[in-house]
């Protein structure tokens, strides 16, 4: 990993080890009238391919720059996230939006959402086709909402499905895609060898039943298991990537916090699955500080979707954010919430990860500038997450796989790493 946060004026960074405690607080100010911003995104927890790392890292740069963009241009943070999410969904290598991960039948279902830390207002879309972009969808139900009541006193939806998201966007000028048109080579070949993985299970199920009962209990038939299982074995070696949900998380220069997800679920899941990356609370949070919360905190995460839809996980760790050390918050959210939940103590193999920030401002008497102290944090129990980040002021993101530490055990161990920034301004 990188060990610097550039800056436009080349301001350390401190990067958070694995095991250390609160962080050092770097100044990274800004001339007066230059925008001032955050994010931090990331392509899903799982598993990232050396072969790969390249394409996942550039991805993440572009996310980044996207949202930077915006935020250099004066919109606000949840314009930003958007910007950053159509980037992830864009792009071939990731699950969400193009070359999502397909169902049982073959085909593309994505879930989606957006939450505004300002009015808290959200909006998601689940198994949801047809659409290149989910966010878009997510991110117009989110504003629509803004807009009050619909006519005869109905109250405007926050969250779609189906069939009935697919013709909401439509009815909101969000063009279709064709089904064909967002699968790719990558996804389909992915689809072909689950379905292959799907068959010799099966068989060997079948077989194992067979030899249980005594109806065929020969060295011959053994033999034929033994080889079913060790085409199986290979065909793990050769699953390339295993990936999920993509997410990003915004704060822009009024201090205004802003989150999203996208995904495509998982791998040959039953049609109408809905994942955790559209359920409130779940695949994303945003909250803004106020009289009970010092801290404007975003989350957005990205694992196995029944996991984190039990655990809250995304509420959760916003929850344990307001905490005085956010690193040790994080670690223990993620220990006691997550890993040792009572929710999930029937799993033996806890998978997942998040991505999460908070904010606030704070004045330094001494040259009277008003700052913002931006802490960011990763964390995954999965072999790996690839993240990005940028801040307004920076000439190119900084990008990074965080992978478990050797001999950890993937859902059961877990890494967790960051930094801190500080955004200044001239006080009024």
């Amino acid at each position: 990993m990188e060990n610097t946060l550039n800056s436009a004026e080349s301001c350390p960074d401190s990067v958070l080890p694995a095991n250390s405690g609160s962080p050092r607080h770097n100044s990274l100010s800004r001339a007066e009238g230059k925008a001032v911003g955050f994010v931090l995104v990331h392509a899903g927890a799982g598993y990232h391919s050396e072969s790969k790392a390249k394409e996942y890292k550039h991805v993440c740069k572009r996310a980044c720059q996207k949202a930077v963009d915006r935020l250099k241009a004066g919109a606000q943070a949840v314009e930003a996230v958007t910007a950053a999410l159509i980037e992830l969904e864009d792009s071939p290598f990731t699950n969400a939006g193009m070359g999502s991960n397909l169902n049982l039948l073959g085909e593309i279902e994505c879930d989606a959402s957006i939450m505004d830390g300002k009015t808290l207002h959200y909006g998601a879309v689940g198994a949801l086709s047809g659409i290149k972009n989910p966010v878009l969808v997510a991110r117009r139900l989110l504003s629509e909402a803004q807009k009050g009541k619909l006519s005869a006193g109905r109250i405007p939806p926050c969250f779609l499905v189906g069939k009935g998201a697919q013709q909401w966007a439509a009815g909101h000028g969000i063009p279709p895609c064709p089904s064909e048109r967002m699968a790719t080579k990558f996804s389909m070949s992915a689809y072909r060898r689950n379905k292959r993985k799907m068959e010799l299970a099966e068989k060997v199920e079948t077989e194992r039943c067979q030899v249980k009962r005594g109806r065929q209990s020969n060295d011959s038939d053994l033999g034929a298991l033994g080889k079913v299982k060790a085409i199986m074995a290979d065909e793990e070696e050769n699953d390339a990537a295993c990936l999920d949900t993509v997410g990003a998380i915004v704060v822009d220069q009024e201090g205004n916090v802003a989150a999203a997800v996208s995904s495509g679920g998982l791998a040959m899941k039953h049609p109408g699955r809905v994942g955790q990356a559209a359920l409130f609370g779940c695949g994303c949070w945003a909250q803004n500080s106020c009289n009970a919360n010092p801290y404007s905190t975003a989350v957005s995460t990205s694992g196995c979707g029944e996991h984190l839809m039990r655990t809250m996980l995304a509420r959760e760790c916003s929850a344990a954010l307001q905490a005085e050390d956010a690193h040790q918050a994080l670690l223990e959210a993620m220990q006691t919430k997550f890993i040792r939940s009572p929710f999930l103590a029937s799993e033996d193999c806890v998978l997942g990860g998040v991505i999460v920030l908070r904010c606030c401002r704070c004045v330094e008497t001494s040259s009277d500038i008003q700052a913002l102290l931006v802490e960011f944090l990763w964390s995954h129990t999965t072999e790996s997450m690839c993240v990005g980040y940028m801040s307004a002021q920076d000439s190119k993101a900084k990008t990074h796989i965080s992978r478990l530490p050797p001999g950890a055990v993937a859902g059961q161990s877990l890494a967790i790493e960051g930094g801190v920034c500080r955004l200044g301004s001239k006080s009024e």
